[in-house]
């Protein structure tokens, strides 16, 4: 099976789980509180249902818009716009007739059951599989670092170990903990030698705005292993193991050397000289490259293998275990989620939100369980944070009203709330199609 599709599969089927038990929230306690539940729909159903049966007082169904869902909640101002009904005089068995506690619950449902789920994806997913263990002296080569990491105190070959003074478990962590977490000090192993580094109050701001949020990468010793065909190193005629000894006069002796050097030693435009060996005789080439050869690479694809690089342990958990860390990692999850909202109203930021297309690319193209069921506990947790937003429409938006009623002791008028609603929608669909006009934007020009 072609990997697009399966990675549409895997992203459907992650999407109407989370869907259902979303709405399953707001469903259950409604029931139980003695509130008409209309309609219970898996996807959006504008003009016409895929599928629809009625079952006591609720129609059940699945809409062709796979944009997410909702359940009807009888006398609730909603995306429907039910003036009719709500014009009428209120029924003991509408939502706007029972206390404010309860529809608060009614309405947190959704984000809790996401946030549930999520924990208990985590739990699963540590007790099957365990955690992974490697801290920096656990990588025989350490790690190559961003000029933007060089600018503060690392150096290339580093091996971070304690953060704040506590054990980095992971140190394939460390750029999301800078980027996402309060650390004041990193301690690396210089030349076997602890060094610590003190980091400064805006290092994410200056790695968000030089990319270097991803995992860092360890060293390796650089050999080309082989040669992407149309690239520049083709044309070159380099070809496997063939060794780049120099880029611009920077010594390469890792192929993080060689990353660096191509990010930072060559400017577009600019002679320089690429310094190859081959069959024991070494190759002198100018190149002058433009800024879209740069950023394309010159094709130059190295392996090794990671077992003689990285001693990596796995660490098992029993039952109760894995459910305390699953909940931690649920934990840091979303904080790290709720974090990146500060990069978004950056220019950057703005330009990478994404939609349904991003979404879809977290998901695996293969039939990889673990890797489906992590992104599906991810995505849990986003959808949490996001609809626990104060944007009216939303749930966050609901609870922000129903809050308000609570202390002040004084319910929004049925107007206001109507107004509220269309501006809320308005927002979701602007927002919508800008992340969404995004994906497109990137898909046609690449990005």
């Amino acid at each position: 099976m072609h990997p697009t599709i399966v990675l549409i599969i895997n992203f459907l089927m992650s999407l109407s789980l989370l869907i259902v038990l979303h709405e399953l929230g707001h469903f259950i306690p409604a029931r139980l509180f003695k509130i008409k539940v209309e309609k219970f729909y898996l996807f959006f159903d504008i003009k016409f249902s895929l599928f629809k049966k009625k079952i006591g007082d609720t129609v059940y169904g699945i809409g062709w818009l796979p944009l997410g869902g909702y359940v009807k909640i009888a006398g609730m101002i909603d995306e429907s716009m039910d003036k009719e009904q709500m014009a009428k005089p209120a029924q003991p068995w509408e939502f706007r007739s029972k206390p404010a506690w309860q529809r608060l619950i009614v309405m947190l449902g959704g984000v809790v059951v996401n946030v549930i789920v999520g924990f208990v994806i985590y739990a699963g997913i540590i007790y099957s599989q365990g955690t992974q263990k490697a801290t920096g002296d656990d990588f025989k080569y350490g790690f190559g670092f961003s000029k933007t990491l060089e600018d503060v105190g690392f150096e290339q070959g580093d091996q971070p170990y304690l953060m704040n003074g506590d054990t980095l478990p992971l140190a394939l962590d460390l750029n999301k903990m800078l980027v996402f977490r309060d650390v004041q000090t990193v301690t690396v192993l210089r030349n076997g030698a602890p060094v610590q580094i003190n980091i400064p109050e805006d290092i994410g701001d200056r790695m968000f705005e030089a990319g270097v949020t991803g995992a860092p990468e360890f060293r390796h010793p650089f050999v080309v292993d082989s040669i992407v065909p149309g690239k520049l190193a083709d044309s070159l005629k380099m070809k496997k193991g063939d060794d780049v000894i120099s880029v611009a006069g920077y010594p390469i002796e890792y192929q993080t050397d060689f990353s660096y050097a191509i990010n930072n030693k060559i400017e577009a435009d600019k002679p320089f000289i690429l310094s190859v060996v081959s069959n024991g005789n070494q190759r002198d080439i100018e190149l002058n490259l433009s800024e879209s050869q740069i950023t394309n690479g010159l094709g130059v694809i190295t392996r090794v293998n990671n077992r003689d690089l990285v001693n990596l342990t796995i660490r098992d958990y029993s039952v109760g275990e894995s459910l305390f860390a699953g909940v931690s990692q649920g934990y840091w999850t979303m904080h790290d989620y709720i974090a990146q909202f500060k990069y978004v109203f950056t220019k950057k930021g703005a330009g990478q939100l994404g939609g349904f297309g991003t979404i879809a690319k977290l998901y695996p193209d293969t039939f990889d369980w673990v890797g489906f069921w992590r992104t599906t506990a991810l995505i849990s947790f986003i959808l949490a944070v996001m609809n626990i937003l104060p944007i009216p429409a939303l749930d966050g938006g609901h609870v922000m009203f129903l809050v308000y009623e609570i202390v002040t002791g004084r319910k929004p008028g049925d107007k206001f709330m109507e107004r509220a609603q269309i501006i809320g929608i308005l927002i979701l669909l602007v927002l919508m199609l800008y992340a969404n006009g995004n994906d497109v934007y990137k898909w046609l020009f690449g990005g």
